[in-house]
């Protein structure tokens, strides 16, 4: 299937769904926008030379990627049981879901870590961090289908990973091609933000929240994609 159909069918799912995805994504991008910003207010307020980090801080960021890890547990199942002609309830949907962020922290963790080594070593290189930096691309793009692997397959982290790589080799080109849709989703976000934040606190948590649900389109495209080449259209 070509990148224009599974943009197209993805926005068709997005467009149709709109609401329910919203009742059902919109707490959970709310409390991570506001758990975000609070951190990034109390980042800004540290000495540079000499940050002191706070159980506060620690708890902050572990609520973030359990609230991460279970947004993306109820997006998949949502999208899982939608394209297997279900048509499960918002609390169906966040309950059936909780299951599986302990496995997706688990996948979370190592995947990024693999992620992220690559620019982390070529930095200690001075300008060979922008090879690492593409390291670190292609390794996103080649593992961008784990928490699909954990959620509709039930896989373990490791396992997942393993067959993410392996799935996406041929389809490499087009994943990257998708996950770049945040880039423009990224700076449109940025911008927006800048100027909510001259409106005061609400108005950027608002803002912010909305592009973090409106980037979910790029989630969705990448769940086509998966489920496209997994389950290839037959020809008759």
């Amino acid at each position: 299937m070509s990148l224009s159909a599974i943009f197209s069918e993805a926005l068709y799912f997005f467009r149709n769904h709109l609401r329910q995805l919203a009742i059902l994504t919109g707490p959970l991008l709310l409390l991570q926008v506001g758990i975000q910003l609070w951190l990034g207010m109390q980042l800004q307020q540290m000495d540079v030379e000499n940050p002191e980090f706070s159980f506060s801080h620690m708890a902050a960021m572990m609520a973030l990627l359990l609230i991460f890890s279970w947004l993306i547990a109820a997006l998949t199942a949502f999208l899982d049981w939608r394209s297997a002609g279900h048509e499960p309830t918002n609390n169906q949907v966040l309950f059936g879901s909780l299951q599986f962020v302990p496995t997706l922290l688990l996948a979370g963790v190592f995947s990024g870590m693999a992620i992220i080594a690559p620019t982390m070593l070529a930095a200690a290189f001075g300008p060979l961090w922008i090879i690492g930096l593409g390291i670190s691309a292609y390794l996103f793009a080649r593992l961008a289908y784990v928490n699909f692997m954990v959620v509709t397959e039930k896989l373990t982290p490791l396992v997942a990973i393993k067959s993410s790589f392996s799935f996406s080799g041929p389809i490499v080109m087009k994943t990257m091609l998708v996950l770049l849709m945040y880039v423009p989703v990224s700076l449109i976000g940025g911008s927006l933000s800048q100027l909510a934040g001259a409106l005061g606190l609400p108005a950027q948590i608002i803002i912010e929240t909305l592009t973090a649900f409106f980037g979910l389109f790029v989630n969705i495209a990448l769940f086509r994609l998966y489920m496209v080449t997994r389950n290839p259209p037959a020809v008759n």
